[in-house]
Formats: C-alpha cells, structure tokens, sequence
C-alpha cells in the first residue's frame, strides 16, 4: 500500500475529480464509490476497482480480508492521513473508503427480452434516481432508462443513494422517442403518468409487459411524453396533496409494475 502524503498526488486528484467534474468522469469512464460496504458491492458483483484510498488512522477496522480481495480484483491500493483523504471525497464526513470504479455500461440492446421497463424523463434530483433504482433492482425491474434531462447515474450523490444496484440493474440512456420504439416493437405497452382528460388509475392497466414514464419534479412528464405513450395513469390519492415526490411515485409504480 501507498502512503499519499502530498495533495498534488496524481492517484488523489483522480478521485477528487471523479466526484466534482462529470466531463471527467465521461472522459475517463469510471465513477467516484466510497465506503466498505459499497466496495463489497462492487466486488460481489465483478466490477473492478481501480483506485482505492483507505483513511490511514482505520485500516485496521475493516473487514477481514476485503482489501485483499480488492488488490486481486485489480485495485491499487493507497491510504493517506485525514486531511488528505478527505480531498478525495465530496461530502463532509466520508466513510473510510473511497475507490474509482469502471461505469457500467449499458447498451439499448439491454431492453431486449425485458418485460417490465420504467422510463425517466427529465429527472434531474440525483437523490431521487439513486432512490429509484435501488428500488427498481430491489424489485427486479427489468430496466431503467434515462431520457432527454436526467441527473448523471454516475454522480457520487447517485451511486451513494443506490447502495450498490448501480453494479447490477441495467441504466440504458437513451433519448424517449427512441427507447418507446424499441419497447413498442417488442410488445410493451407504454403508460405516462400524467393527470390527464383521460387518464386512469395504474392498478387498472396490464402491468405484466409495460413500460411506465415517471416524469421530473417539477414539471412532471412533458407533452411528448404524453403524446407517444399509449395510455395516461395516475397513482390514485385520497388525501389533500397534490403530488408526490418523484422517488416515491416511482417506488409505487415500481411495486404494482412487480407485485
């Protein structure tokens, strides 16, 4: 292991930059992860760690042979003393691991074979997708797609919030004209949720091969949304507020997509 004991240390700045510059991360390809259990994740999951700093004072506290297994799956290990490994991170107080990773990458060929699929337009709170997809793969959605205006998948605060289903659920970016064709030519019907002249409760539409559109947090799904979805559905509510949070509407959708 490596001690860094300059902030100018070209394995230090590479993690800084991942987690504050998304022209960095797309030209490098690789994404910012912090903490033992989302390195547990990556590794349970073949990804392959690149980077990986250890704050300095807590080696010895972490799980038995984790670094170990790290080292073989290809990571190069560093550690450094606090003042210093906190540059690596964005938040205030960072976990005691913080590596680089490979972006997984997926493909529009990802939605071939899926049945159930949710489309995100223009969803831009990184807290709200992180939440949506940990639960789409909690669920086993089939896939996740990212439209026109959506917030990085690869931002720290995402990869942070899915806890680890970044490694494993398919995240397709794809603009929504283009994803809604690729799902009609196999079969799914596409919904909008949208309160709409004729729109229906979710629980009354056939769910078992679909796609459904959750729209952004402010303005909800746009008017090409509506007009190349088959069907408009709302989540029936019987309080007095008059919307919900995108990651919650999501979560519902998701639920009665797989129950």
């Amino acid at each position: 292991m490596i001690r860094i004991e300059s902030r100018q240390n070209s394995a230090l700045r590479h993690l800084a930059r991942l987690g504050r510059e998304r022209k960095y991360r797309r030209s490098t390809g690789e994404m910012l992860c912090e903490g033992e259990k989302m390195l547990e994740e990556a590794l349970r999951s073949g990804a392959k760690p690149g980077v990986l700093l250890v704050r300095e004072r807590a080696q010895d506290r972490l799980p038995d042979g984790l670094l170990d297994r790290a080292a073989q799956a290809g990571a190069a290990l560093y550690c450094a003393a606090d003042a210093l490994f906190e540059l690596a991170s964005d938040v205030e107080t960072p976990q005691n691991v913080i590596f680089s990773c490979k972006q997984p990458q997926w493909g529009a060929d990802a939605l071939d074979g899926k049945a159930q699929v949710l489309l995100l337009d223009g969803l831009q709170d990184p807290g709200n997708l992180g939440t949506i997809l940990r639960t789409a793969e909690a669920f086993a959605l089939g896939a996740v797609v990212l439209c026109e205006g959506c917030a990085d998948p690869f931002s720290p605060k995402v990869v942070r919030s899915t806890m680890g289903a970044v490694f494993r659920l398919p995240c397709v970016r794809l603009p929504l004209e283009q994803a809604i064709e690729r799902l009609h030519a196999q079969g799914l019907a596409v919904y909008a949720t949208a309160l709409h002249a004729d729109s229906v409760p979710l629980g009354t539409v056939p769910l078992g091969r679909a796609a459904v559109i959750i729209g952004s947090e402010g303005r909800g799904v746009t008017p090409q949304a509506i007009a190349l979805s088959d069907q408009r559905v709302i989540i029936p509510m019987h309080g007095r507020a008059e919307s919900l949070n995108a990651g919650v509407a999501a979560a519902i959708v998701i639920y009665e997509m797989t129950k």
